[in-house]
C-alpha cells in the first residue's frame, strides 16, 4: 500500500540524494581531479567528444535540476544511458561487488533514477510549465470530464 500522505516526501529524499551525488561527481571532477585532466583523461580511454559533452551535461542537468525538482522524470531519464554505460562498464571490467571497484554502486544508482523517473518530482519542487505532451493529456482529461 502507498501512503499518499508520505510519497512525495519520499520522492524528495531520493531526488536531493540523487543531485547529491550528481554535485559530488561534479565536484570531484573540477574541484579535485581538474576538469582538463578529466576530459584529457576521457579521451586516452577512447571516448569520443560527444560522449564526453553528453556525460557532462547529464551531471550538470541531473545536479541543479533534480536539486530543484524542475523535470525530474525526464532528467532521470536523460541520465539513464550514462549510468547504464557505467554499469556496464564496470561489470565488465571489475565485476560487480562495489569493494572491487564493481558495477554494484553504479546499478543502485540506476534504479534510484528509475525509482525517480517514475515517482516524478516529489514535494517541494519548483513549479515549471508541463512538457507540451503532458498538457494534451490534461486538456484531454479535463474535456471528459
Amino acid at each position: 500500500m502507498i501512503d499518499v500522505r508520505t510519497a512525495p516526501y519520499a520522492a524528495l529524499v531520493l531526488r536531493l540524494s540523487l543531485a547529491f551525488l550528481f554535485f559530488a561527481h561534479l565536484y570531484r571532477k573540477f574541484a579535485v581531479m581538474g576538469f582538463d585532466t578529466w576530459w584529457s583523461g576521457m579521451l586516452k580511454a577512447g571516448y569520443p567528444d560527444w560522449v564526453i559533452s553528453y556525460t557532462l551535461a547529464a551531471e550538470f542537468a541531473g545536479a541543479v535540476l533534480l536539486l530543484l525538482g524542475v523535470y525530474s522524470r525526464y532528467v532521470s531519464i536523460l541520465v539513464l544511458p550514462v549510468l547504464l554505460a557505467i554499469t556496464y562498464h564496470q561489470a565488465i571490467r571489475k565485476g560487480f561487488w562495489f569493494s572491487d571497484g564493481g558495477a554494484e554502486f553504479p546499478l543502485a544508482w540506476t534504479f534510484m533514477l528509475c525509482a525517480q523517473a517514475l515517482l516524478g518530482d516529489g514535494a517541494y519542487a519548483l513549479r515549471v510549465p508541463a512538457m507540451p505532451w503532458n498538457r494534451a493529456l490534461r486538456t484531454i482529461a479535463v474535456a471528459k470530464h
